[in-house]
């Protein structure tokens, strides 16, 4: 036990009528939304590497928050664990996930890390046992120490891919072990900075064999959960070969994995892409690829990946109703990958991010289930694209240009364009969401 967050009570339900800064106003996780409990809607994972881990720095500045924990030894790595499950009983969240470097201090080299590691996981595995949340996914940490400094699957050095590799190997044993639900690739460093150095075609070959062992890897031990990668785009590196959902798809078709292999998205790291977080969602959605959410928000001031709790209901809500139109998770869940501000120092404001965050993807779940339920937006859909089942029209896309062309002609097709009704749609969905 620590006293980090003495004082605190854990946190009930209170409804909306609640001034309770720390009580859940929208989020009930026993309350029935569509014949599903919300928390099984939802299946809230707290991070360990921003609510623990990080110590507050941003390319201006180092460290500003204060930790009792932080430190390179496994005394203090257990005593944040400890923190962690103090944390975990008062949220209450169903669970929680890591990196390696996140739980067990760094070692000397890779024995030492896996010893580190392996006394870590029997720590928290006792934890777990006594009560508590389930791992949703462990991953490895494989872009922060500088031999990683030109990637890991596609450095130009062998020795790190085969640390590397090695690394993911003692992660896997341990989100196994822990019972982890998923298992989850992004390469942080997986690009390059200029292509004055770069094999682009060698390095995507690494990649894809790196992520191949992978999977067989977690296969041969039995591992049941899902593998998944992250879209990670352009932030550190000039190009990532993991850009987005849509690069990640024809990366893993490349390779074979695409029915085996799905997506962990990011909302920061979709508006890095240039892209809006329902869109990386309805797409991995449309490919059957969707696995998993991390639920943040960037600074949209800010050109970084700024990881901030999530507060606008609007833009969760579209979030959630592509998650709920794909059919909601099932290995997957909403993974906080947000961190405190550096000016947020006290430990009841990391109580109180999480709260308001839960209270936040409660309220946009219920509004885009009640958008759903009243069908407005997929009847208005359905009939935009209604001319397209006129068997007529399904048979040009088994034609030809000629045959088309003739049948045009006979026809005399001569179209008008029809009204995309955007202002409508925008204002329907707002009568779920004001």
């Amino acid at each position: 036990m620590t006293d980090f967050f003495a004082g605190i009570a854990p946190v009930a339900y209170e409804g909306t009528e609640s001034g309770n800064e720390l009580a859940y106003r929208h989020y009930d996780p026993n309350a029935t939304i569509g014949g599903k409990r919300l928390e099984d809607h939802l299946r809230f994972s707290v991070a360990w590497w921003h609510s623990f881990a990080w110590q507050g720095g941003d390319p201006f500045g180092g460290q500003t928050l204060q930790r009792p924990w932080f430190g390179d030894t496994l005394e203090l790595a257990k005593m944040k664990a400890d923190a962690a499950f103090e944390l975990f009983a008062i949220l209450g969240q169903p669970y929680f996930a890591f990196h390696d470097a996140d739980i067990r201090p760094e070692g000397a080299d890779l024995a030492e890390n896996t010893r580190n590691l392996e006394e870590m996981v029997d720590h928290i595995g006792q934890k777990m046992q006594a009560g508590g949340p389930r791992l949703l996914w462990g991953t490895a940490n494989l872009f922060s120490h500088r031999r990683y400094m030109a990637g890991a699957a596609t450095n130009p050095d062998p020795e790190v891919f085969a640390f590397a590799a090695a690394t993911v190997k003692t992660c896997i044993d341990a989100t196994h072990s822990l019972g982890g639900e998923n298992y989850v690739l992004w390469g942080g460093r997986e690009g390059y900075e200029t292509l004055l150095n770069t094999d682009l075609a060698r390095e995507r070959a690494q990649a894809g064999r790196f992520l191949a062992m992978v999977v067989e890897y977690a296969e041969k031990i039995g591992f049941k959960g899902q593998i998944l990668i992250e879209p990670k785009p352009q932030e550190p590196t000039k190009h990532q070969y993991d850009y987005d959902v849509a690069t990640v798809y024809g990366f893993l078709k490349e390779f074979g994995l695409e029915d085996v292999v799905k997506m962990n998205i990011e909302q920061g790291h979709a508006i890095l892409a240039g892209h809006s977080f329902e869109h990386e969602l309805a797409l991995a959605g449309a490919l059957g690829i969707l696995g998993s959410i991390d639920m943040n928000r960037n600074d949209y001031q800010s050109g970084w990946d700024t990881d901030q709790f999530p507060n606008n209901v609007p833009e969760v809500a579209l979030a959630y109703y592509e998650v709920l139109k794909a059919g909601g998770f099932t290995t997957g869940g909403t993974n906080f990958d947000s961190r405190l501000r550096r000016q947020s120092l006290d430990p009841v404001d990391l109580v109180a991010a999480h709260v308001g965050a839960m209270d936040v993807c409660a309220a946009g779940l219920k509004a885009a289930h009640a958008m759903l339920e009243d069908g407005t937006l997929e009847a208005m859909r359905a009939e935009r694209y209604a001319a397209w089942d006129d068997p007529a029209a399904r048979a040009m896309l088994s034609s030809d240009l000629e045959e088309i062309a003739a049948r045009v002609a006979a026809e005399g097709i001569n179209p008008a364009p029809r009204s995309g009704r955007q202002e409508r749609l925008e204002n329907i969905v707002n009568r779920f969401v004001s």
